[in-house]
């Protein structure tokens, strides 16, 4: 009897075992799936929303932010994974200078444990310009030393 005990116990504990390795592995990948995800689709949308006309009539950087959105949001679907459930955030989206912060709230796939990890990954990102000097920076900084 004690042998079959010590048996039990010890697929039990193998089972336990298996199920946090899971839990973990599933925890750890998709946060860093989440991230370039993200990160790689914030850039592309930020490109895409750029204005060029407006950059060539005022040389400053100019993002349209309904441009980047709908951009953003083809993008990002195009690349996800079925399995898990997603939120989309966007806190600031800037037209000039050009910047966006995006935050993704994801919920892994529910395996044989009860719930599902919940994953948060925020994002800030900006556009510079290699311009020496932006012609609309320094009319407000102008008017700013003007006052």
């Amino acid at each position: 009897m004690n042998k079959a005990m010590l048996t039990v116990g010890i697929i039990l504990l193998s089972i336990i075992a298996l199920g946090v390795i899971n839990v973990i592995q599933n925890y750890t990948t998709g946060q860093e799936l989440d991230y370039y995800l993200l990160k790689e689709t914030t850039e592309a949308a930020m490109e895409d929303a750029v204005d060029l006309s407006y950059y060539r009539e005022q040389s400053v950087i100019r993002m349209d932010k309904e441009k980047f959105a709908e951009s953003f949001i083809k993008r990002f679907a195009r690349s996800v994974d079925d399995r898990r459930s997603y939120e989309i955030s966007f806190y600031d989206v800037n037209e000039v200078p050009p910047k966006a912060s995006v935050e993704v709230k994801s919920a892994t796939s529910k395996t044989f444990y009860s719930g599902a990890v919940d994953i948060t990954t925020k994002l800030d990102m900006i556009v510079e310009s290699n311009n020496k000097k932006d012609p609309l920076a320094a009319k407000l900084v102008t008017n700013v030393k003007a006052n």
